[in-house]
């Protein structure tokens, strides 16, 4: 940890039971780096085998932690997991995720009165589940006015499609 933040990041990203697995690490991980003030954590939260308690539980640690941004995203399905049914998850897409941290926010029990910064996922060259790329930019879109602050993408490797994506955002 001490090579990483030598390099002075302005935040780190900590990904969130990637492929199902477990996320007790993460929220442990997710404390450690904010108590150790040395890197502002952006801790991922997903959808995927999520219940509202456990949402809200997460939320209270971090806030109280002092935790200062959120990455709200859908998740990857549990790799392995033949009885995985995304219809029983009570959280299906982002946008709700985001809605229920605005109502955490609204709460004002985070230190900060402006509550947690909600970001997003983009995908400038398409999403694999939605290849229309202008119904992604209105599921963008209606997360952004649901209350996401911030948008973030993955890597991607045609620069002209992530500024022809960007410059549509921008419509």
């Amino acid at each position: 940890m001490d090579d990483f933040t030598s390099l002075k990041p302005s935040f780190v990203s900590v990904t969130y039971g990637a492929g199902g697995s477990t996320r007790q690490r993460t929220h442990d991980l997710v404390v450690e780096l904010q108590q150790g003030g040395q890197v502002d954590p952006i801790p991922h939260l997903t959808c995927v085998q999520q219940t509202t308690q456990e949402i809200e539980t997460i939320l209270s640690r971090y806030a109280a932690a002092g935790v200062s941004n959120m990455l709200a995203l859908r998740g990857d399905h549990p790799m392995n997991d033949d009885d995985y049914d995304p219809a029983n998850d009570e959280y299906a897409h982002a946008i709700q995720l985001v809605e229920h941290v605005v109502r955490f926010n609204e709460q004002g029990t985070h230190p900060d009165s402006r509550g947690f910064g909600i970001g997003v996922a983009g995908f400038p060259e398409g999403h694999p589940e939605t290849p229309n790329r202008l119904r992604q930019l209105d599921y963008l879109k209606a997360k952004t006015d649901a209350g996401a602050h911030w948008v973030t993408t993955q890597l991607f490797f045609d620069n002209t499609a992530f500024y022809d994506w960007r410059d549509r955002c921008d419509l």
